[in-house]
């Protein structure tokens, strides 16, 4: 077993990302204490080294499973379980997007402040998005836990080597693809009568294309040119596809105002479905 780094100085805004990541209650996951100001410099480690963390702590008694459950049919949703178990799958994904936000500050301390401090936010964010997601999962009368996960991004973010190559995947690839996903399940979640759970996605969908917007700022300042998708395409951590990093249809809409143009966005479409996709 690889040990673990040693953790960073009480009251920094790494040592803020480190507890977050080895919390092992609900609690610390799901309501963190707020962090340090980003804005200030001061409450950053000074020289700090890298810390590569291979896995996130979890509560007791969340199930891990190897494969995603199969992805209901838009009449199945009629079930409030059903709709439960997808809202579930949401949430935790958001979970693991704000985990791997808090990984990277503590993985790239070289990184511009400026970044550093931009990933704090989207982390909060993401966050914010697992509470609305939490909420609604309780209104239909279950709880974070009841149904099993599978912690995909974690199995495939760490091996990322770069500031670059995490904005590439993690920004670029998971936010870029829940951006379909949002606006898949949308129009599914309100046929079946559940307006709140698709007004919920809606929000989302939109608030992250901010998200998309930063990876794209990021991905052309860290590598140092315009966005070009075989330059993109390259930086993702072998052997992912960018067949797995979108869903179909594209939202070109959203994608567009997250500032990829529509040459990135056709090369993409053209992708091969020769990989497994990820689950919604």
């Amino acid at each position: 077993m690889v040990p673990l780094p040693t953790p960073p100085p009480a009251g920094t805004i790494e040592a803020w990302c480190w507890e977050f990541l080895f919390a092992q209650d609900w609690d610390g996951k799901l309501r963190p204490p707020p962090p340090p100001d980003p804005r200030h410099e001061a409450h950053f480690e000074k020289q700090a080294p890298a810390r590569r963390v291979l896995r996130a702590a979890r509560p007791p008694g969340l199930v891990w499973v190897e494969r995603s459950p199969r992805t209901p049919k838009g009449a199945a949703l009629r079930q409030p379980r059903v709709r439960a178990q997808l809202l579930h799958t949401f949430l935790h994904h958001e979970l693991q997007a704000a985990e791997l936000f808090a990984w990277a500050v503590l993985a790239f301390p070289q990184t511009p402040r400026p970044f550093r401090a931009g990933l704090i936010r989207l982390c909060l964010e993401e966050l914010e998005h697992l509470a609305l997601y939490r909420e609604r999962l309780e209104q239909l009368g279950f709880r974070p836990g009841d149904f099993p996960v599978r912690d995909w991004f974690w199995e495939r973010v760490p091996p990322c080597e770069s500031a670059a190559a995490f904005v590439a995947l993690q920004g670029l690839g998971l936010e870029g693809a829940n951006l379909e996903h949002s606006a898949r399940f949308a129009p599914l979640f309100r046929a079946a009568g559940d307006e709140r759970s698709a007004e919920v996605l809606e929000r989302i969908e939109r608030e992250e294309i901010g998200h998309v917007a930063f990876a794209v700022l990021w991905f052309e300042r860290l590598s140092g040119a315009p966005m070009d998708y075989a330059r993109w395409k390259a930086c993702l951590p072998k052997p992912l596809s960018p067949a797995v990093l979108q869903g179909k249809p594209l939202n070109r809409e959203a994608r567009v105002r997250a500032g990829l143009n529509e040459e990135f966005l056709r090369q993409l479409e053209a992708e091969p479905s020769t990989a497994i996709r990820r689950a919604p």
